[in-house]
């Protein structure tokens, strides 16, 4: 069951991204809109209690303490002046307005602050906020006395909170055009992800050949097209490997599935006696164990050439390595190595596993026609490396010749040997993905009695 917060989180990038800015504006806002209020009502009160000393200095001047008892004078305008002002002669209350009593709140207050003594200010409440400042006014005894002026804070705090107001709603159309542009950039900063997601679907769907890298783009995306690329790349390569393979299991096992079908029609048309029956089993084995040949032949090449990566071999090791698994094979065979020139300019620019495959099936050939001797000669030549396969066997017919390399065909389907006539054309393919060639060559090019295939492949 999903909770609260993940039933109300954006599923898309846009909403996420633009709820991330939200949420930080508003936190920057909530921050700016505090400190600025702060701000404010903190001038506002510096305002009124400038207003107050100021006031109390003006009736301060209307105070005479030379004498023995603290005097009031009267000045012109002195109801302007008595207006929320008390005069304390020490503890004692000298004037008062007109509209406080002796024990209201606001005459408590004053006589507080009076008898504290000193220049201060504070707020006290009577029908709203009330900021009281006391200014002592010196004289030669020690009575001296004090001015306390009042002032309703009200205006002050109603100015503060229409600000607030202000600033609140000003907050609210901030962080919803902030909303509003963030989902306007984001969706106009992924269109071109959405183009190349769209892109990708329909060319996936009819197999086309464009790629993301042929159009400019930001460089995070072009990075991004660049690595689909590659990975398009790579499925096509899969896709072309796996339908090369169907075609050729397909070629291949055509043939012993005719011949299992043909002697099972045969054998099924009338009563065969036990000898005939005993040479249908033979056939169809026979024709079963060419299919697994086959079927091994074709699928070691495909998980070979699934996993071949780039990379330089050594070219000597790999010969007497396969020598030695020759020799251990067919003793009866003598497996010889011949390394014309220093060994470390040997170097093949293909993986050992690679280079075993490649050579392997022309050995297990040489292995197949040869009578006593197989020899396998490595030398290096301009750019490259060359690694002739021969054998003193009867030789490649020069009529088959021409056909050498074809999947499935072989000199002498009847010699014995067991063979699927996959191994050569293999061998080529490999070579020719890692930049190489396979080749026979006749033998009068080379001296030799039996076949010589020759392996060139770039140097590492």
């Amino acid at each position: 069951m999903r909770t609260f917060t993940s039933r109300w989180r954006p599923h898309t990038l846009r909403g996420r991204l633009s709820l991330v800015a939200l949420t930080t504006a508003t936190l920057l806002m909530v921050i700016l809109t505090v400190a600025f209020n702060t701000v404010v009502r903190r001038h506002l009160q510096h305002q009124a209690d400038d207003e107050l000393r100021t006031r109390a200095t003006a009736v301060a001047a209307t105070v005479d303490t030379s004498g023995a008892r603290v005097r009031v004078l009267e000045t012109p305008g002195e109801e302007l002046l008595d207006t929320n002002v008390w005069i304390y002669a020490g503890d004692r209350l000298l004037e008062k307005p007109p509209s406080a009593t002796a024990t209201g709140p606001l005459t408590r207050a004053a006589g507080e602050l009076a008898a504290r003594g000193g220049t201060r200010c504070a707020t006290a409440w009577a029908h709203g906020p009330v900021r009281l400042c006391a200014r002592p006014v010196p004289g030669d005894d020690t009575g001296a006395a004090t001015v306390v002026t009042a002032l309703d804070l009200s205006p002050y705090r109603g100015s503060a909170d229409t600000l607030l107001l202000a600033s609140l709603a000003l907050d609210a159309a901030m962080l919803a055009c902030t909303y509003a542009l963030t989902r306007l950039a984001v969706g106009r900063a992924l269109r071109p992800v959405r183009t190349m997601t769209d892109h990708a679907t329909r060319w996936s769907a009819v197999a086309s050949d464009e790629r993301f890298g042929s159009v400019a783009r930001p460089a995070e995306l072009a990075r991004l097209g660049g690595s689909l690329d590659a990975l398009l790349d790579r499925i096509r390569a899969l896709l072309r490997h796996e339908r090369q393979l169907t075609r050729e299991l397909s070629h291949e096992l055509r043939n012993p599935l005719a011949r299992i079908i043909a002697e099972l029609d045969w054998w099924q048309s009338r009563s065969r006696s036990a000898e005939e029956t005993r040479a249908t089993h033979e056939a169809i084995a026979d024709a079963a164990r060419s299919m697994r040949t086959i079927c091994d032949t074709l699928l070691d090449d495909a998980r070979d050439s699934a996993s071949a990566a780039p990379g330089t071999s050594e070219v000597v090791p790999v010969l007497r390595r396969l020598a030695d698994r020759a020799g251990a094979a067919r003793p009866e065979v003598e497996v010889e190595v011949v390394v014309s020139g220093p060994e470390s300019d040997l170097v093949a620019g293909v993986p050992d596993a690679l280079l075993e495959r490649i050579v392997s099936p022309l050995l297990d050939n040489a292995l197949r026609h040869a009578c006593d001797r197989v020899q396998l000669r490595a030398r290096a030549r301009p750019g490259g490396v060359r690694v002739e396969v021969t054998d003193d066997g009867p030789g490649v017919p020069a009529s088959f010749a021409p056909q050498l390399f074809q999947p499935g065909r072989r000199a002498d389907p009847g010699d014995g040997h067991g063979g699927a006539g996959l191994g050569l054309p293999l061998a080529r393919r490999l070579a020719r993905s890692a930049g190489g060639e396979v080749r026979h060559e006749e033998a009068g090019a080379t001296g030799a009695t039996g076949a010589t295939f020759v392996v060139g492949l770039p140097s590492g």
